[in-house]
């Protein structure tokens, strides 16, 4: 059975095994374009992108600048920013703008955005008259909106129209997009007012009209609407396609659930790279570049534990007459920090997802409340049996249990209040809440710590 015949029968987006990869290496090296573009094309664009993405870069580049291969538009999209940005420097200005001329107008504009804006302005400069002014109005509207994402091909009828005369329509009309699952009815003004399933449209008599078994528009997206809230909008109503308006109510463009599982994955990943402190930082981004996003990060870190260190110092004479304390407390810093920190991510979540809300608040905070007594009552006997085992002092066993307690409770409370708080202020909660939630908890607990622990030593 020929290699790529067992290839093609393999699940999708496996990792390719390294005999294949191996035979493509040979195959660019004997420049055997036929056989190249014959694989790739018979396979799925994602399984094609697989093999493309673990060449070494070396070979990719060799690929790329084989005469007499062109890499399928299809197949480009499918490539991670840091290969699609690697595989620009290799092709001609004249080889970007025919690439995004095969391309809908979503995902032509998705890789227009990575170009620099000297490459960028030359290529739709080389773009036909209408596909340069569509990009360019996409590029017009701020980032992260429903405008950067929708696509412009999509099928809109009168509402007068016959099914007959709609079947003949979508057979003749070159411009429509590939695949499309409902029909949009629009009034005079280029309005929508309903939609109507293409399935229905095949199985409705010619002479029956749109308006007649069209189901009325009930969720439009304003151009402007953040991309994340498009999300929303999606899970909330269980949309396939919805379509986007401007800020006359005039279709203008569509968006459909593939394009929102693709903002749903960018926008997770976006808050875990913030809640680390990395902001949208790209792998392909510079070393300068990477610095100093991280650097703002890092200073903030050093000013808050400067001001636990401080803290602690308050209790020098205390340490210095009870060492074991030294031993202890970072012991209650670093579960409070912990615990702080879990409570932080869910709600930040139920924040991203809007599962939080002011009628629910009350009844959250409540939960963490008793969530970070039950946890504190835990590991209070947890560590206070280790404690007294160790040092055989009641004193020292009961400083660590109170101390757990109170700074469980802390950071679960804590853990909620400070992303909220952020967010009422229109902070983004992901970006800054991990500093406060662990600065606090530490304060705490060096605080409850050394605090009960200097009462003990001095009663």
């Amino acid at each position: 059975m020929p290699l790529v015949k067992k290839i093609k029968d393999r699940k999708v987006n496996i990792e390719f095994n390294k005999e294949f990869i191996k035979v493509i290496n040979e195959k660019i090296k004997n420049q055997d374009t036929d056989f190249l573009a014959k694989t790739l094309k018979e396979l799925l664009p994602s399984d094609s992108a697989d093999i493309i993405e673990n060449l070494s870069p070396e070979n990719r580049s060799k690929l790329i600048e084989l005469e007499g291969f062109s890499i399928d538009p299809k197949i480009f999209v499918e490539l991670n920013e840091s290969i699609q940005t690697e595989i620009f420097l290799l092709l001609s200005v004249e080889s970007i703008a025919s690439l995004l001329k095969k391309l809908e107008s979503d995902n032509a504009l998705k890789i227009l955005e990575n170009l620099d804006q000297s490459k960028k302005e030359t290529v739709l400069n080389r773009l036909p008259p209408k596909d340069r002014f569509l990009l360019e109005e996409g590029l017009s509207y701020p980032e992260d909106t429903a405008a950067r994402i929708m696509q412009r091909e999509f099928t809109a009828i009168p509402s007068s129209w016959s099914v007959g005369q709609t079947i003949d329509y979508l057979r003749e009309n070159e411009d429509l997009p590939e695949i499309f699952l409902e029909i949009f009815i629009v009034d005079a003004d280029f309005k929508p007012i309903g939609t109507v399933p293409s399935s229905k449209v095949l199985r409705t008599s010619r002479e029956t009209k749109m308006d007649l078994i069209m189901s009325e528009m009930q969720v439009l997206i304003p151009v402007n609407m953040d991309q994340e809230e498009v999300g929303h909008t999606f899970e909330n109503y269980n949309l396939t396609s919805a379509g986007v308006v401007d800020k006359n109510n005039k279709l203008v463009g569509m968006i459909t659930s593939d394009d929102i599982l693709t903002v749903v994955k960018e926008e997770a990943e976006e808050d875990v790279l913030r809640l680390a402190g990395v902001g949208d930082e790209e792998i392909t981004d510079s070393i300068l570049k990477k610095t100093k996003r991280r650097f703002n990060w890092l200073l903030l870190n050093l000013f808050t534990a400067l001001l636990a260190t401080w803290v602690i110092s308050k209790f020098g004479a205390t340490i210095e007459q009870m060492v074991a304390l030294a031993f202890l407390m970072p012991i209650v810093a670093s579960m409070g920090g912990n615990a702080g920190m879990q409570t932080l991510t869910v709600t930040v979540r139920a924040i991203a997802t809007k599962e939080l809300s002011s009628g629910n608040f009350n009844k959250v905070v409540s939960k963490e409340f008793v969530i970070g007594v039950l946890n504190g009552i835990i590991f209070a006997l947890i560590s206070g049996f280790i404690v007294h085992l160790w040092f055989k002092e009641i004193y020292l066993t009961i400083l660590i249990a109170v101390s757990m307690i109170l700074n469980m409770i802390v950071a679960g409370l804590f853990g909620i209040l400070v992303p909220v708080s952020l967010k009422k202020l229109n902070i983004d909660p992901a970006i800054a809440s991990s500093v406060f939630v662990t600065t606090i908890t530490d304060i705490i607990g060096f605080l409850s710590f050394l605090g009960i622990g200097a009462y003990f030593f001095y009663i």
